[in-house]
């Protein structure tokens, strides 16, 4: 058998044990942890075995729990090496059913039965106790009772809360060690309530921020566009689960002229508010970008919105607009980590951008240059969380990314680009066991751009012939580009949408043709008002030109531009 701890006969070893049990339950973080803690704390010093039951499912803050009151087992912790019903091997009486075999998973409390009026009551209790003896059987099944040996061996302890009962705890002690005594009753009271608290606080914290990250998640973009001339891919990483809760943040948005705006952005701490921070940064990203505005101008509106949300709203963002026709970018930075981007074959550079100030810091101007954007390179966008940690600095994890990118690259060979999707995945496996400090957002685009050959444009005069003149080019250019099947339905919408433009412009319009999976056109004017899709009455002698566009187009659309709109249609290749 087994030789039991040493019992506390002074009061100073109880306040000793006290304190180190108190201190032990109180490292616990989330509702595990706490209750490990009790159990270890507890086992085999105070009691040979403890028995924890928490409520199902576990109120949160204010809400109304659920009734009935359901009590779940949760853990079960005993002297490894000691029996079941903690009768010693030798002992000739027969043994119990082992522990396991007796203990309900699972009790429904009865309004007005033993075991509520017991919980109800708040403080510890004997189980020889007549409530407690009746209390037993609901909570530990039939025949549970036999586990509690005679005397005073055994405390049935109420769990509760800041506003309710959250759960009940059983100490037991075998018969060959002394029995508790009245001040064992004060002891488990404050282990209990200890206990109960931290669980409480887990319970709500693990509630804020499982809803912060579905917040999140879900202001993130479900699914990424598919613009003409760049694919796209992704990847979101939440932080470590002592910080799990942040505002990193991507994006792709499709602009007007076939271009896209490529965000990322990372708000400052870890809580509710900065996923909530990070939503409405993102929905004012987004509602700039449909204004067409400047990189530096979009980032210059973000700064004034976070300062309206508030102090210290900070956060760090990238901005960049590429244009596959003209195969440029332009960047402006807000403090944010540079990207990088990957050349077919394998160089690697680290695009000079001017870092800026972060966002919501206030008075500082932004700055962007227009670079190159090669046919076949990519463009990795991504927040601090993949280059920095406690264990490296930014800049040296920025070098050890263009290091992974390049050696990923060069396995693909100097002429075809490594999958978009595998360099995301391989760019992630750079990560070891400590560098999640903090989420992770990254953004990939490979440049496929459109070949000059593959698009036509034409500024005309607007006037009464210009629509007549709009369907003569656009017939040649299919021609040449072997679409004559496109003719008839591509001159009938260009005709109704130039006329539109016609009847308002007051300077040169702009068509533009696209030849890519299918066939694009593009009318800028510089009205700003957009069509509406109307229906026109029997007697109206127009106002059916969108109504054509909208039934014979595969997509249409119409956005405002800094000097105008542009309304577009797009047509299936044959």
């Amino acid at each position: 058998s087994t030789t039991a701890p040493a019992p506390m006969h002074r009061e100073g070893d109880r306040l000793r044990f006290a304190g180190a049990a108190t201190r032990r339950i109180a490292r616990g973080i989330d509702l595990d942890e706490i209750v490990i803690g009790l159990c270890r704390a507890t086992v085999p010093t105070f009691s040979d075995a403890i028995l924890v039951y928490l409520r199902e499912p576990l109120p949160v803050g204010d809400e109304r729990p659920v009734e009935p009151l359901v009590l779940r087992l949760h853990r079960t912790d005993r002297i490894p090496h000691e029996e079941d019903g903690f009768l010693s091997v030798d002992d000739p009486r027969p043994k119990p059913p082992a522990l396991d075999e007796l203990v309900a998973e699972r009790c429904t409390v009865p309004t007005g039965g033993a075991l509520a009026e017991v919980l109800r009551g708040v403080r510890p209790v004997f189980t020889d106790a007549p409530a407690a003896q009746a209390a037993l059987p609901e909570l530990l099944g039939k025949g549970g009772e036999s586990l509690t040996p005679d005397g005073q061996h055994a405390i049935l302890a109420p769990l509760r809360g800041r506003r309710r009962v959250i759960g009940a705890a059983l100490f037991l002690r075998s018969p060959e060690r002394p029995a508790f005594v009245p001040d064992d009753l004060l002891l488990a009271a404050q282990l209990a309530t200890h206990s109960a608290l931290g669980i409480d606080k887990a319970a709500l914290y693990g509630r804020e921020a499982y809803i912060a990250d579905e917040l999140q998640r879900a202001m993130l973009p479900e699914n990424l566009p598919r613009p003409t001339g760049v694919r796209l891919a992704s990847r979101y990483l939440p932080a470590a689960e002592t910080a799990r809760v942040g505002g990193d943040w991507y994006d792709a948005i499709p602009l007007p002229g076939s271009r896209v705006a490529l965000v990322v952005g990372d708000v400052m701490g870890h809580s509710m508010t900065s996923a909530a921070v990070m939503g409405q940064l993102r929905t004012t990203a987004q509602t700039l970008a449909g204004l067409d505005m400047p990189p530096q101008e979009v980032l210059h509106h973000l700064d004034e919105q976070a300062q309206r949300l508030g102090a210290d709203r900070m956060a760090t963002c990238l901005y960049c607009v590429y244009d596959p026709v003209a195969h440029r970018i332009t960047i402006a930075n807000a403090g944010h980590p540079p990207p990088v981007l990957v050349h077919l074959g394998g160089r690697t550079e680290v695009l000079r951008v001017p870092p800026g100030a972060p966002i919501g810091v206030g008075g500082v101007a932004f700055e962007a240059v227009e670079l190159d954007a090669p046919t076949d390179a990519t463009l990795l966008l991504y927040t601090d969380g993949l280059v920095e940690s406690r264990l490296r600095d930014v800049w040296t994890g920025i070098e050890q990314l263009r290091e992974k990118l390049a050696a990923t690259a060069r396995l693909t060979g100097p002429e075809r680009p490594p999958p978009l999707e595998e360099l995301c995945d391989e760019v992630l496996d750079m990560l070891g066991p400590g560098d999640r400090d903090d989420d992770i957002a990254l953004l990939a685009a490979r440049f496929e751009g459109i070949a000059p050959s593959d698009v036509a444009y034409w500024f005309l005069e607007p006037s009464e012939a210009t629509p007549g003149r709009a369907r003569r080019l656009v017939r040649r250019t299919l021609s040449r580009w072997g679409l004559e099947e496109l003719s008839d339905s591509a001159e009938l919408l260009v005709s109704e949408i130039v006329t539109n433009a016609v009847r308002y412009a007051s300077r040169p319009i702009t068509v533009r043709l696209l030849r890519t999976h299918v066939l694009r056109c593009e009318v800028t004017d510089d009205e700003p008002r957009l069509p509406v899709l109307g229906q026109a009455r029997a007697t109206d002698e127009g106002g059916r030109g969108l109504y054509l566009v909208n039934r014979v187009a595969r997509h249409w659309g119409a956005s405002r531009l800094s000097t105008g709109k542009v309304v577009w249609f797009e047509l299936d290749r044959p």
